[in-house]
């Protein structure tokens, strides 16, 4: 029988409402496994780890994503594979994360949740957790994991981790993938899209790390952006990496004060990547002169990256390396699978 760590975070699927104030708040797993008879039919043999006490997924941070990775690391030998349950509001996050700590990874880590807590009649949770912890087990005729890659999972599609976002605040479709096709749609029965697949080497081992660096600024332009506003932020002493969301393929406004200060950034070694305010398509800085302008100045391209990729990315390498041009030529290249280069 094939063996899961399920890892029990919080978030709405193990959800029950506050008897005093009617909010929604973080319960123990045992109400959720209360709460799913199924749960003890499912033919994987499963454990569970339980985050005590369990956390909204807002309060998720660099340290409990390397309290993940030292879970999955203790447990890599043991497990076929590993679900995560976790809040929907920061799990593409979680997940992109995941994707850069855990290198050369060769079993999946499922993420998954869901809209509705499982208690709730109408829940999502029920589909979404049985068929991630089946994903999670199923093996190819090789006896390789089927899927050896972080991903998420929900309402019937399998997505990469770093390329998924969540798309709506109340439907049960709450996640997609803008730049890269679904790994697996689940129906009545599977079916994989094998070519979309990582494939790792799996004669090496799984290499973890646990360090992210947090310096890290999400900068979006609009009409009328200020400048002394502009300038507080993106020359603090403290930021390491700026994530700038220009406009369409990468344009930004040729006002002289932002170039400006984009390359006296730049040239304090502040590594600067422009990503799209589009939610599909890529980063073209050479189509328009506004783009060209960027790049002359420091600015380098962040391809088709979602934002929770590109800012947990830039986490992953601020921490690994002190050079700012070894990290600008990695965000430039795909670390696991990220962006279409």
């Amino acid at each position: 029988m094939n063996k899961v760590l399920l890892i029990y975070t919080g978030g709405t699927i193990g959800m029950g409402k506050n008897s005093l104030t009617g909010a929604l708040e973080p319960l123990d797993f045992n109400h959720l496994v209360d709460s799913m008879p199924e749960f003890k039919l499912i033919k994987t043999e499963i454990d569970v780890y339980q985050f005590t006490p369990p956390i909204d997924s807002s309060d998720m941070a660099p340290d409990k994503w390397a309290h993940l990775v030292r879970i999955i690391m203790r447990g890599y030998q043991k497990y076929d594979g590993f679900v995560i349950l976790h809040g929907t509001d920061t799990m593409a996050y979680t997940a992109s994360a995941l994707s850069f700590l855990l290198e050369n990874l060769t079993k999946p880590v499922i993420l998954t949740g869901s809209q509705l807590p499982i208690g709730q009649l109408r829940t999502d949770g029920k589909e979404n957790l049985i068929t991630s912890i089946e994903l999670a087990s199923l093996k190819d005729a090789d006896g390789h994991a089927r899927v050896p890659e972080v991903c998420v999972y929900f309402s019937g599609r399998l997505i990469r981790g770093n390329r998924s976002t969540k798309i709506n605040a109340e439907g049960f479709h709450a996640f997609d993938s803008f730049n890269y096709p679904h790994l697996c749609d689940a129906g009545v029965s599977f079916t994989f899209h094998d070519h979309h697949i990582l494939r790792p080497d799996f004669s090496k081992q799984m290499i973890a790390h646990l360090s992210m660096d947090p310096n890290v600024v999400v900068f979006s332009l609009f009409p009328g952006v200020q400048e002394h506003i502009v300038n507080n932020v993106l020359l603090s002493k403290e930021v390491r990496g700026i994530v700038m969301r220009t406009f369409g393929s990468g344009n930004a406004p040729q006002a002289a004060w932002l170039q400006h200060t984009l390359r006296e950034a730049a040239n304090r070694g502040i590594v600067v990547v422009n990503i799209s305010q589009c939610v599909a398509g890529s980063v073209e800085m050479a189509r328009y002169d506004t783009g060209c302008q960027l790049k002359q100045n420091g600015v380098v391209s962040g391809h088709d990256s979602t934002v929770e990729a590109a800012v947990t990315k830039l986490m992953f390498l601020l921490a690994r390396h002190k050079d700012p041009n070894v990290i600008r030529g990695l965000m430039n290249r795909s670390l696991a699978g990220e962006i279409s280069v």
